[in-house]
């Protein structure tokens, strides 16, 4: 596979993944075509069975190295617009709560959990994947993503006691 082609097929997921680590558009764009210009240099140094996990452990090797140069950046948060002609904008602020409550509850993880959850579920790279991405073993993921998932669903329990 070309590195045209996978510009095209995975570009969006690769934004996706970078926003949801750096929490601003911007950052995320940069970051992206950071990621694609270190994967156009390299292409040819390594020998890649999966272009895909091959460019999310690239992203994320860009994004560490972002986070290193700038570590008293101030990130704000900010929600991505769901454009539906049929939600309510009452609906559309409630789920926009909801999804900013569950962004918060993820960004209080340690920062492996937090890696390891958003690359498993919101991205949904295959297990041996993500380890790979992440430069750890597979059941040292599985052990991070229980105990994330976990320490989310209890916050979110909290929350839906404390509303009641």
């Amino acid at each position: 596979m070309e590195l045209d082609q996978a510009y095209q097929e995975n570009v969006n997921d690769l934004y996706r993944y970078l926003f949801s680590l750096s929490k601003d558009h911007f950052i995320a764009e940069d970051l992206v075509h950071d990621a694609f210009y270190r994967a156009y240099l390299h292409l040819e140094d390594y020998e890649i069975s999966n272009i895909r996990a091959w460019l999310f452990k690239v992203a994320y090797h860009a994004f560490i190295d972002f986070k290193r140069k700038n570590k008293r950046l101030v990130i704000q948060e900010q929600l991505e617009e769901r454009n539906s002609s049929k939600e309510t904008p009452e609906k559309r602020l409630l789920e926009k709560e909801s999804f900013q409550l569950l962004l918060n509850d993820i960004h209080t993880l340690r920062e492996q959990e937090r890696h390891v959850l958003l690359l498993c579920d919101l991205h949904q790279l295959k297990y041996h994947e993500a380890a790979d991405i992440l430069d750890m073993k597979l059941n040292t993921l599985k052990s991070l993503l229980h105990r994330a998932r976990k320490k989310v669903m209890d916050k979110v329990k909290e929350r839906m006691i404390a509303d009641e």
